[in-house]
């Protein structure tokens, strides 16, 4: 059959380029690269006047495309498949759930090392007749650089001419026929090579090498020290000694060793090596488990035998992550694959750990602080199912990995909103897009909460999803205390110091002199949101984004949180000149600032986005604070999400209103998680915790809920409401984001389209509306909200609604109108 496939001579590729472009490319290949060529390898193919793309092959096959003359593809650059059968079927799931294309979903899935595009490469034209007295400065310089070098990069002419604009100089000199420009293609992944040193063979016996001590190397004490330390290292073990060890230990120079390999007396061999490597003890056994957790994996593993996924609702250190591990020491034994993915970098960083105490060097990680090599590597690794990429712990990138023999997906904190892409599309949620990866490879997947989503619950409570309950935790160690502190009281009685109550701060001075730590949530980052002229009552915005600028002390600048634009901070007002100016609200900086006041002789850290940069800065500030080099801790939301840290005594929440009147329907549900996942950091040993939280509305409903850890009533109250205002888990909601720079065309578009969705949807189209923040980076910003009952065909309303954006982009007058779709906007 495969020779009759192949009979004919004109054969023909679909590539997938990674452009937001629904249809796939043709393009012509020969019989010897049609028979080489497999789905899911890597071409180089031309796109347009002259780019060099890199797209993925689809299908070989010998129909010619309609319409077009297919041109031929630069090279081929894999010599197996990157991608699996399974992947691309998951992909092809998500761009067609979540209404992107697949080439959107490729752009994000690929480490950016395999998406090679051309850069544009500047040449000397052979032979060229140049009159230099007809150049400019500029063009004179260019030339000058090449006649040094052969060629020169894009970015390097920009750097000779000290400018970012050289379009106009290049095409000059083109016109002039001086130089001509080309497309390359340049490997982005570089393996990581060691060198090694050994001896020549022909002194590795003790004579061979005495007679060289003696007679060439006499009168060079620094090589004979070097041949001395080599051979004892040699003798001691028989491990490859790398250059660098070598020239440590014998105190010795890089010139003096390449003296020596130039005398052939050593000589120096590379090996590939991984960039990530596990370097820690031997793993060890498996912690004995309670009998609330056995009867968890039981009841777990009969609920796998009617439903693919469960929900284990365990309480914070209820010991679910034990409950994880007993269950992937028995998928290890089978051989397959397993993914474990978090909302949170840092999360991944405290569990590596816990988890290669238990299974070593089986564990790759992957998430977005990794180098692109890095990630280049472990989706190798993958790829190849080698035994350290067995187990995998990531960010929801990770669901994109090459898997071949998956046996079971854990979505650890899956309630967590960091589960979803807002931007750019794929617009995808990464516990369901785990949910749908786990069943093309026959999986079962584990959702694992203390507080789950709306949607979740809902989904077990009606038999869709198993579910497992751990109602106590660890040991039986109490739930912590939750004391409402009133400080609208507190202020009128002036018992407050900055924004500290006095029974926080008596709580804490407890605490410490306890010798336990202290954890401060405010989920703020910056110093002050933003600053006002008390004279004429106006704040600096930014310039770009309708919203003021926040303060941050420790660069003394005012920035935005939603294009990055910062001034330094000012002196005086902008409007009216005053010195007047004054801090208005409070981020997690005011509150590192006023503890160490208050405390002074105590350590106290900050962790939010701002500290936690650098690729390793999570992994050491959660280690200061695990050795107890830390004693208060303030920090954002990324404290609250399933961080173990053993030796907090005392939670204080500083403001718990600003959750609570959030701008959106989930604003109730979400600060109940917040506050209980956060108030789950304290007492998680022996002695039961204590958690403050501060709030001008101690009545309000989830605060109550929420200091007596009723799940049960908060989920009631809100599916009620849910139920009423048609919001999920009974409809889905679908966005329609209009951006454009021009406020007027924005809103025409928008309307128009709401228009065109209410010939058909009727009342199930709400707006158009602005968001809180309706202007960021210079684009006015709108929305529709499209709420799909659950008894309405979801397909045929987006195919509805893709006819419509076909429609819209037909339309001349809204061409530089940006339309995004966003499916499941929770």
């Amino acid at each position: 059959m495969d020779d009759l496939f192949y009979f004919y001579t004109v054969y023909f590729i679909d590539v997938i380029l990674p452009i937001p472009l629904k249809q796939s490319f043709t393009y012509s290949v020969n019989e010897d690269e049609a028979r080489f060529l497999k789905q899911g390898m890597r071409v180089a193919v031309p796109f347009g006047k002259s780019k060099v793309y890199t797209g993925l092959v689809y299908r070989v096959h010998q129909t010619p495309p309609a319409g077009y003359e297919t041109k031929s593809i630069d090279q081929i650059l894999d010599e197996e498949p990157i991608i699996t059968s399974k992947q691309l079927k998951h992909w092809e799931w998500m761009a067609s759930y979540y209404m992107c294309t697949l080439g959107e979903v490729i752009r994000a899935a690929l480490p950016s090392a395999y998406l090679l595009e051309s850069e544009t490469i500047i040449k000397l034209v052979a032979n060229a007749e140049i009159d230099e007295s007809g150049l400019n400065d500029e063009e004179f310089l260019l030339l000058e650089a090449l006649q040094h070098q052969s060629s020169l990069h894009i970015n390097d002419v920009r750097s000779i001419l000290d400018r970012k604009n050289v379009v106009k100089v290049i095409e000059q000199l083109l016109q002039k026929k001086i130089i001509e420009v080309e497309e390359a293609v340049v490997e982005q992944y570089s393996p990581k090579v060691v060198r090694y040193i050994k001896l020549a063979a022909e002194y590795t016996s003790e004579e061979n090498l005495k007679e060289l001590l003696e007679s060439q190397l006499k009168n060079a004490p620094r090589q004979r020290e070097v041949l001395m330390t080599l051979f004892m290292m040699s003798s001691q073990n028989n491990k490859p000694i790398t250059s660098v060890l070598l020239q440590k230990k014998s105190g010795s120079t890089a010139s003096v060793l390449r003296t020596l390999i130039d005398k052939s007396i050593l000589q120096e061999y590379f090996i590939e090596q991984d960039r990530v490597q596990y370097s820690g003890a031997d793993p060890g056994d498996i912690k004995t488990l309670n009998e609330a957790q056995k009867t968890a994996i039981e009841e777990l593993k009969e609920n796998f035998k009617t439903s693919d996924v469960s929900l284990l609702h365990g309480v914070t250190s209820s010991g679910k992550t034990e409950v994880y591990v007993t269950l992937i020491s028995e998928l290890l034994k089978s051989g397959k694959q397993l993914l474990y993915i978090l909302p949170e970098i840092a999360l991944t960083t405290q569990l590596i750990s816990r988890l290669q105490e238990y299974f070593g060097s089986s564990i790759s990680v992957y998430h977005s602080k990794y180098t692109i090599n890095e990630r280049v590597e472990v989706w190798q690794n993958v790829l190849d199912r080698k035994s350290k990429a067995q187990i995998i712990i990531g960010a929801r990138s990770a669901l994109f990995l090459p898997f071949e023999n998956l046996g079971l997906v854990i979505v650890d904190e899956a309630h967590e909103p960091s589960f979803k892409q807002f931007n750019p599309a794929p617009r995808y949620h990464a516990r369901d897009a785990a949910i749908v990866l786990a069943n093309l490879h026959g999986a079962k997947t584990i959702l694992g909460s203390a507080t789950p989503s709306l949607e979740s619950a809902c989904n077990s409570k009606h038999g869709k999803f198993g579910l497992v309950k751990l109602t106590k935790r660890y040991g039986n160690v109490l739930m912590p205390e939750i004391q409402l502190i009133d400080i609208k009281e507190k202020h009128k009685r002036k018992q407050m110091s900055g924004h500290f109550s006095d029974t926080l701060i008596e709580a804490m001075r407890e605490t410490l002199g306890n010798g336990e730590q202290v954890l401060l949530f405010q989920n703020r980052r910056g110093f002050s949101p933003f600053v006002e002229c008390s004279t004429c009552g106006v704040a600096p915005q930014c310039p770009n984004c309708d919203v003021s600028l926040t303060f941050h002390q420790y660069k003394n600048e005012l920035r935005c949180h939603y294009c990055g634009y910062h001034i330094a901070m000012l002196q005086a007002c902008m409007a009216c000149g005053s010195e007047t100016l004054d801090y208005k609200g409070f981020g997690t900086e005011q509150i590192e600032a006023e503890a160490g006041v208050l405390f002074p002789d105590v350590v106290v850290k900050r962790m939010d986005q701002d500290t936690t940069r650098g690729k390793h800065a999570y992994a050491k500030l959660i280690e200061a604070i695990e050795h107890r080099e830390v004693d208060i801790v303030v920090g954002t939301q990324m404290v609250a999400k399933g961080l173990d840290f053993r030796n907090i005594g005392l939670v204080g929440v500083m403001n718990a209103d600003n959750l609570l009147n959030f701008p959106d329907f989930r604003a109730h549900e979400r600060s109940f998680q917040l506050l209980q996942q956060v108030a789950g950091r304290a007492g998680r040993t022996e002695k039961r915790g204590k958690v403050l939280i501060q709030t001008y509305n101690p009545h309000h409903r989830i605060l109550q809920q929420v200091s007596t850890n009723d799940y049960d009533g908060m989920y009631k109250d809100e599916t009620e409401q849910r139920y009423q205002y048609k919001y999920p888990p009974y409809y889905r909601i679908i966005r329609i984001s209009f951006r454009d720079r021009n406020f007027n065309k924005m809103q025409q578009a928008a309307t128009w389209f709401g228009s065109l969705l209410q010939t058909r949807l009727k009342d199930q189209v709400l707006g158009p509306e602005q968001p809180p923040v309706g202007r960021v980076r210079n684009l006015f910003i709108t929305n529709l909200l499209v709420k799909i009952p659950k008894q309405q065909s979801l397909e045929k309303t987006k195919d509805f609604i893709q006819k419509g954006i076909n429609s819209f982009n037909s339309v001349k007058e809204f061409s530089s109108v940006k339309l995004t779709v966003d499916v499941d906007n929770y």
